[in-house]
């Protein structure tokens, strides 16, 4: 998913998510795999959500900023997308605060397009097909916070 703010007045507009497959190389421990398909993974999930443990899950002895660090697992997650949000306190590189823009949310999206190779003045009509890009308007003042998804969005 990407998220590109447009029209932006204020604050730390940028772009946020990921072009990357995740699925391709995810830890094995993480891996989901589907029925009948061997070990070709459908989906990559947290190492909280796979494991439970209050190290991954930044909660209990792990709750604040001092004691829960990035993993491995989260690295996994940051090396392949630098903007996005890999653990509860990632925040320096993840966290942007936008006023009065717009968005365009691109779910599925491909390196063709996305910011990198388009520059930032995207527009949802000259996406390619393959993603799923919606535009949101009227908006005055949103966080926008990265994230790894492990659910699926239902438009």
């Amino acid at each position: 998913m990407m998220v590109v703010p447009q029209g932006e007045s204020g604050g730390n507009c940028n772009v946020t998510g990921c072009v990357v497959d995740l699925n391709k190389n995810c830890p094995a421990e993480l891996r989901l795999t589907g029925s009948g398909d061997g070990d070709e993974s459908v989906a990559c999930r947290s190492a909280c959500e796979a494991f439970g443990d209050p190290m991954y899950c930044c909660s209990g002895a792990y709750s604040t900023p001092q004691t829960c660090n990035p993993t491995s697992y989260s690295e996994y997650f940051k090396t392949a997308c630098p903007s996005a949000y890999s653990y509860a306190y990632d925040d320096g590189t993840s966290t942007f605060t936008c006023s009065s823009a717009n968005y365009v949310i691109t779910f599925c999206p491909t390196p063709a397009n996305s910011r990198k190779t388009t520059g930032v003045n995207q527009s949802a009509e000259s996406s390619s097909s393959g993603s799923s890009v919606h535009r949101l308007v009227g908006v005055s003042s949103v966080t926008v916070i990265g994230f790894i998804l492990t659910s699926v969005w239902w438009l």
